[in-house]
């Protein structure tokens, strides 16, 4: 019989107890947090006032940068918070928030990357029926799902979150409330959790990236057919950035949640998280900006106007 306790907050460990390396953290990560705000409220401005900015393409990507926006904000102030206090801790109903949102916004992401490679797809396999096909109906019917469906799969993950029951030990292996860390620490209502976040993450994970893949493939198919190499370099091109943002996104989520909780797998999935907390959201405005040349003729336009009213 296990002795249950209530729990009324938990203690987040972070990723270090060295009191010098958590100034050097948290220097280190309300830096990349601002540019991580600045680089996609940015693009989000971008693309809105600017009409050569006008296609499906950039309308995916702007909310690729909102939800960026906020899955950056759900994990970091809190763990800034946690670096420079001395309790270090998280409310019970706050852990379950975290959680919740993270959950939904991870399922968003993984679906707006399909979502946008089907767009890739359509504009180089389809071009003379693009405009009809990826009218703004279809787009925000497209853009819609991911955000129906991610937030009502997170309910229920976190409904399975609420489940679990614990028995004093209220110290969370990690910089933010996390299913595996969670499941670690917790003494009953482990395994249902346990093999349902295993199932739920490899299916959707599994589809969604089965979308991208079965895209990339036809429009590979696509583009060796063409006769012009500058046809085919323009193609190519325009999939780099994309591409490189879902290997980022994908990798690391695989590595954290496709496998069983263990003290090993925990520790390392707090290094990985890092990197897709704060690191991706904050490259990925970066990846589509440096790689794409109607963002940097969009920049330039927007500057030009700036210093003629100057």
């Amino acid at each position: 019989m296990f002795n249950f306790t209530d729990v009324t907050e938990f203690v987040l460990l972070g990723l270090t107890s060295r009191k010098e390396l958590q100034v050097l953290f948290f220097v280190i990560f309300l830096m990349v947090y601002i540019i991580t705000m600045v680089g996609n409220i940015g693009m989000m401005i971008l693309i809105k006032i600017s009409p050569q900015l006008s296609s499906p393409m950039y309308f995916f990507l702007s909310h690729l940068s909102f939800i960026d926006v906020w899955f950056s904000s759900n994990v970091t102030p809190k763990m800034l918070e946690n670096l420079l206090s001395k309790t270090k801790t998280i409310s019970y109903a706050g852990c379950l928030v975290q959680c919740y949102f993270f959950i939904a916004l991870v399922h968003v992401e993984v679906y707006i990357l399909a979502v946008m490679a089907f767009d890739r797809y359509m504009a180089i396999c389809n071009p003379l029926l693009y405009s009809s096909k990826m009218s703004r109906v279809v787009c925000v019917r497209l853009i819609s799902v991911p955000y129906v469906y991610g937030f009502s799969v997170s309910l229920i993950c976190t409904l399975w979150t609420y489940g679990l029951y614990f028995c004093g030990n209220v110290k969370i292996n990690h910089f933010y409330c996390a299913d595996p860390p969670l499941i670690k620490i917790a003494c009953g209502g482990v395994h249902i959790k346990e093999y349902t976040m295993i199932v739920i993450a490899g299916i959707n994970f599994t589809y969604s990236l089965s979308v991208v893949l079965i895209s990339y493939v036809l429009i590979v198919v696509a583009v060796l057919r063409m006769h012009s190499a500058d046809g085919r370099r323009k193609a190519f091109s325009t999939c780099g950035s994309h591409l490189t943002a879902v290997s980022m996104f994908y990798g690391t989520l695989i590595f954290m949640y496709l496998r069983r909780p263990t003290e090993e797998s925990v520790e390392q999935g707090k290094m990985v998280a890092v990197f897709y907390t704060s690191v991706i959201p904050m490259l990925n405005p970066m990846i589509y900006s440096l790689r794409n040349k109607d963002v940097k003729e969009a920049v330039i336009k927007i500057i030009a106007k700036a210093n003629l009213r100057k």
